[in-house]
């Protein structure tokens, strides 16, 4: 069995940030969401679950206040992809959609390619493109 990631986000607004997460590429698991809660698939073994704070609360281990991603990073998230192209391609879309282009800058190889955007509540995502062919030939 592929060993599969579940990712758990706060979101503010989730009927908002399922539209976003479904237009940079991710799709609804109706089965695993319902109204304060989005399973968004970005592949067979990514998965990231969106949920209200009320709902979220209830699986967070400590009692600490749950961290404003637009105040302090909480984690940052990598998502590679097939083509270069797509890295622009996605990232102008998440720009589209309210998500704020390049809070970080990444470094550039003959390999690699990668920009970064902030999704609606501030969470911090990198796309990334690799070439294995010229890592290799390193």
């Amino acid at each position: 069995m592929t060993r599969m990631i579940f990712v758990n986000l706060c979101v503010s607004d989730i009927v908002a940030a399922t539209a976003f997460y479904t237009a940079i590429g991710a799709k609804k698991n109706e089965t695993y969401s319902n109204d304060t809660t989005s399973c968004m698939v970005f592949s067979e073994a990514i998965h990231v679950m969106i949920m209200l704070p009320d709902v979220f609360k209830g699986f967070k281990p400590k009692e600490k206040t749950i961290a404003d991603p637009k105040k302090v990073s909480e984690v940052l998230l990598c998502l590679s992809v097939d083509k270069r192209e797509d890295v622009d391609s996605i990232l102008a879309t998440a720009a589209e959609h309210g998500g704020r282009a390049n809070p970080t800058s990444l470094p550039e190889t003959p390999n690699m390619y990668g920009r970064s955007f902030e999704d609606l509540d501030g969470h911090v995502w990198e796309l990334m493109w690799m070439d294995e062919s010229v890592a290799k030939e390193e």
